[in-house]
């Protein structure tokens, strides 16, 4: 069965949502979509599915053909094992969520000081966190210029996944300026929280 998703003019992350609904019930899925934010989210959540992706633009929109909903995943084989602790682990990964350019508050100069001697910090520290999230003015330490742009280069250089919100990078004017990281939606970014076993916001 086939089926087409008209996502031309939804914000993120509708075209993702109804490009997973509709997977979940065709073996091949049209999505259209009229901006690269839009491909990049939709054609990362069919990869993520197991599924192919063929990306054709039209003079009215970009088409996305999706096909295949992906092998089943293995059965998992479990091990019990019995572990002593006098307290309970996280079950997932840790995630840092950061909502802002500048920590704590008080003065804008100062904030930002400290925000970047954060991340030049967790370079030396352990636990390290699987993904870092970066919503509204956050997403201003991803770009060119930015205080903390080193610090967070060296940590995605070591395998940590950097989330920015395309909708903040968009608001700011700031999508093509982007230099550490990925652009990322809300689908994305409320999957890496609800699946953390533990979220520190700064």
């Amino acid at each position: 069965m086939k089926q087409t998703v008209d996502a031309r003019g939804l914000a993120c992350p509708q075209p993702v949502v109804l490009t997973l609904k509709a997977i979940a019930n065709a073996a091949e899925v049209t999505t259209i979509v009229d901006n690269q934010a839009a491909v990049e989210n939709v054609t990362r959540l069919a990869r993520s599915k197991g599924c192919t992706v063929e990306v054709e633009e039209k003079k009215d929109g970009i088409y996305l053909t999706i096909k295949g909903q992906g092998a089943p995943a293995e059965p998992t084989i479990t091990e019990h094992v019995v572990v002593c602790s006098t307290s309970a682990a996280p079950a997932g990964p840790l995630v840092v969520f950061v909502p802002g350019d500048s920590l704590g508050r008080g003065p804008a100069e100062l904030g930002e000081r400290l925000m970047g001697a954060f991340f030049h910090t967790l370079l030396e520290i352990e636990p390290r966190p699987k993904t870092i999230i970066f919503m509204n003015s956050g997403v201003k330490l991803t770009v060119e210029g930015s205080r903390a742009l080193e610090d967070l280069r060296a940590l995605a250089s070591q395998g940590i996944d950097i989330l920015a919100c395309g909708t903040c990078l968009s608001y700011f004017e700031l999508t093509d300026k982007l230099a550490v990281g990925r652009i990322s939606n809300m689908y994305d970014i409320a999957t890496a929280l609800l699946e953390a076993g533990k979220v520190v916001e700064l």
